[in-house]
């Protein structure tokens, strides 16, 4: 400052300098823990393999390999297998992103004591978990993008199943997150961070076979029976019924409904802050 007030203290001036009072308004902090779980997780270059690497070279392998089974499914015979196989993989790339990724993050997170830490600050417990589920959803939103136009290239036209198709896929997708998320925090509240980690990349391995990637038509009939009634298993098949027939199938949505609620309910009752 120059002039002749330079030399006047600026409390002598009439100016507060103190910092401002109180905590940012919700909406700014929910923002803020959004896109910094947002940039932490495309950052993070194993993450990045998870949730873009993986399923695309699983989509080119599927739609390429020579595996004629694939294209025959029961009810299905005659279809491109591109039809059947980009629904699954958008499927993979959600399960990777809502489920592995989320339960072991959030299982070191408690473990260090990022969540205590954070409950006690103004975003809080339910802040935290809306900025974590923001930033799920914003990778997903990339994933969709970059899968849907890699699908696209190698002949993939959902649209053409009817008006509904894409909505009501991209509906299935967000209903098998909340499911997916759910499941995740509930583990991840309640197990070691080490077994977090193990059981998380263990199911993510043994669900790609169960009714994500491929449907569950091809499955023993007693399996595809179970597949179904898991939240990722009725992702795939709610996914392929969408892009495919360009219409609901009512079950694998009750399915992903009833997870999400009672696995929410299960994690609010039982989920620990810290060791």
């Amino acid at each position: 400052m120059t002039g002749p007030d330079a030399a006047v203290p600026a409390a002598q001036q009439g100016l507060d300098l103190r910092p401002a009072g109180g905590p940012a308004p919700t909406a700014r902090r929910l923002w803020r823990a959004t896109a910094f779980d947002t940039r932490t997780l495309l950052r993070n270059g194993e993450q990045l393999l998870v949730s873009l690497g993986l399923p695309v070279l699983a989509l080119v392998v599927l739609v390429n390999a020579p595996l004629d089974a694939l294209a025959l499914p029961a009810g299905r015979a005659g279809l491109p297998r591109i039809d059947l196989v980009a629904p699954g993989v958008l499927a993979m790339a959600v399960l990777g992103t809502s489920f592995t990724g989320q339960a072991i993050a959030l299982g070191f997170d408690r473990r260090y004591g990022v969540l205590r830490l954070l409950a006690t600050t103004p975003l809080g417990r339910s802040g935290f978990l809306v900025g974590r589920l923001g930033s799920v959803l914003a990778v997903e939103v990339l994933q969709v993008l970059v899968l849907g136009a890699v699908a696209v290239v190698l002949g993939w036209r959902p649209w053409q199943a009817g008006p509904a198709a894409v909505p009501l896929l991209l509906l299935t997708l967000l209903l098998g997150t909340a499911a997916l998320v759910s499941v995740a925090l509930l583990l991840a509240g309640t197990l070691r961070a080490e077994a977090v980690l193990a059981i998380a990349n263990v199911v993510y391995v043994l669900l790609l076979g169960a009714g994500v990637l491929l449907p569950a038509g091809l499955l023993p009939a007693g399996l595809a029976g179970i597949v179904v009634l898991l939240p990722s298993g009725a992702m795939g098949e709610a996914a392929r019924a969408a892009s495919i027939d360009g219409a609901p199938d009512l079950l694998p949505f009750v399915v992903m409904a009833l997870w999400a609620v009672l696995a929410a309910g299960a994690a609010a009752r039982w989920v620990r802050w810290s060791d």
